[in-house]
């Protein structure tokens, strides 16, 4: 399938983060913008008031007790230098007699002043106002002498030097937004691709183990070692070790996978050829008249073949495990008396190694334990394989199968609370055990912990796989434990 608006991890990750770190950014300098500009006008606004405060204390100095009037010269001088500043004075006396305005000085530059603010306040800074006018009385020794009113651009303005201020202050709130986030494409990429290379690899691997396997399988040959591929799995994000861990698992897995259906071959091939082999030197002797056709040749061959016929049987039902289609008949039984039943079959073998079975099952002779629920054919499958083990792998000592019974409560919705008994079953022997290091894995299917011992004995290496399976589907459990010498098998319904 083509994908045409496909993007890649690593891009889109960078696209994300660049994003998210603009949006971030750009929301961040408007509100810097904001903030800075709240406060600045509020500076604005009481730097104006102070600068009005200074002008009308300029003037109440330039006052003449002695000739009851003002410094003219002065308050001109000192007028014309205001207006400079955006502050167009005038000043009356106590009888409202005009002493200087600076309209009446100098009416156009005035007029260029306020027009010069009244354009960069509402063309640069769209701050739009009019020409406010303002009256404070002068004082001398505590009586007014004058007036003075002092008209300003309003409610408040930017002068020539608090305009640069805040030009340099937006240029450099760009420069650093354009910087951040040029930086922050950097760092978006550097940290994308620090995801994306390890989801990288952990695709590539997986590619290359479903390509060498499918053309394995293909061509039904072995897929030469590509199981074996390794991913680095040392990661400080939690999620990405994760999923590096598991496709270094699955490879793993795989290539325990490959080992054990190469070793199945070999195993299934030696236990057919073993059978065959034997069949055929006792018939192509009777066929040369080397053997005569009597009833005891004829018996080793028919032995031979019910041998055959129990690991073709013993691969059908691991078939029927691998799809899960075990189908259980339950019926009411006796489990004491199965488990008599199964020892008894196997107690010849039993005294041929000089060993005994012995049993546990009752509380005393001939009471009985209240009936289980289930499916006796499957349960018998798993007590011979546990004993037939037992039996096989005991040269000495003796095999112990005790039963226990213990109550607990059980809900059953629409029932509440219900008694109900739990059963265990231990098979013990004193055998050559299992080494530790097999002990978890010796219910997996195909799995056997001695190969040669195994052979040996005619073990295909799936009854423990087998008899796992049927208690797993009665929603039992079946456990084992080991030592230095013998073996616990526990199977509990």
């Amino acid at each position: 399938m083509k994908h045409g608006l496909s993007i890649s991890l690593k891009n889109r990750l960078t696209l994300t983060y660049t994003l998210f770190i603009s949006l971030a950014l750009g929301i961040l300098t408007v509100v810097i913008n904001l903030f800075t500009g709240l406060i600045f006008n509020a500076l604005v606004k009481e730097n104006i008031a102070e600068k009005s405060g200074e002008i009308v204390r300029a003037i109440e100095e330039q006052y003449n007790p002695m000739s009851a009037g003002f410094d003219a010269l002065t308050v001109e001088a000192m007028g014309m230098y205001f207006v400079h500043e955006g502050y167009i004075v005038t000043v009356e006396d106590a009888l409202e007699n005009p002493v200087w305005s600076a309209r009446s000085c100098d009416m156009q530059q005035c007029m260029d002043v306020i027009s010069g603010i009244a354009e960069r306040m509402e063309g640069r800074f769209r701050l739009n106002g009019a020409v406010q006018t303002r009256g404070y009385p002068v004082m001398f020794s505590g009586r007014t002498v004058g007036t003075v009113t002092i008209e300003t651009y309003g409610p408040f303005f930017y002068s020539e030097t608090e305009t640069r201020f805040l030009t340099s202050i937006n240029r450099l709130l760009l420069i650093a937004a354009v910087f951040l986030t040029a930086l922050g494409i950097v760092i978006s990429r550097m940290l994308a691709g620090a995801i994306a290379k390890p989801v990288l690899k952990a695709g590539e691997a997986a590619r290359r183990i479903a390509q060498i396997h499918g053309t394995a399988a293909v061509r039904g040959a072995d897929s030469g070692g590509g199981s074996a591929i390794r991913i680095q799995d040392r990661y400080r994000t939690r999620e990405l070790a994760g999923l590096s861990r598991s496709i270094n698992e699955l490879a793993a897995e795989l290539e325990e996978g490959e080992r054990r259906q190469k070793q199945l071959t070999a195993d299934i091939a030696h236990e057919l050829r073993t059978p065959l082999t034997c069949l055929q030197g006792n018939i192509e002797a009777m066929i040369d008249g080397v053997y005569a056709p009597d009833p005891e040749r004829l018996e080793s061959c028919h032995e031979e073949i019910l041998r055959l016929a129990n690991l073709v049987q013993d691969l059908n039902t691991l078939t029927g495990l691998e799809w899960e289609n075990i189908a259980l008949h339950k019926t009411e039984f006796d489990l004491a008396k199965l488990l008599e039943l199964t020892a008894e079959q196997w107690s010849p073998q039993a005294r041929e190694k000089g060993i005994a079975i012995n049993l546990k099952l009752r509380e005393s002779p001939g009471t009985s334990v209240p009936l289980i629920t289930a499916d006796y054919d499957r349960l018998k499958q798993v007590f011979i394989n546990l004993l037939s083990n037992a039996v096989k792998y005991t040269d000495r000592g003796g095999i112990s199968i005790s039963l226990e019974e213990t109550a607990h409560g059980v809900f059953t919705p629409g029932k509440g609370s219900e008694a109900n008994s739990r059963f265990c079953i231990y098979f013990s022997d004193t055998g050559i055990g299992i080494p530790k290091e097999d002990l978890p894995r010796i219910f997996e299917r195909f799995y056997r912990s001695d190969k040669s011992r195994s052979r040996s004995t005619g073990g295909s290496g799936i009854g423990l796989a087998i008899a796992a399976a049927i208690v797993r589907a009665h929603g039992g459990t079946i456990t084992a434990e080991s030592g230095a010498a013998g073996s616990v098998f526990r199977v509990c319904l």
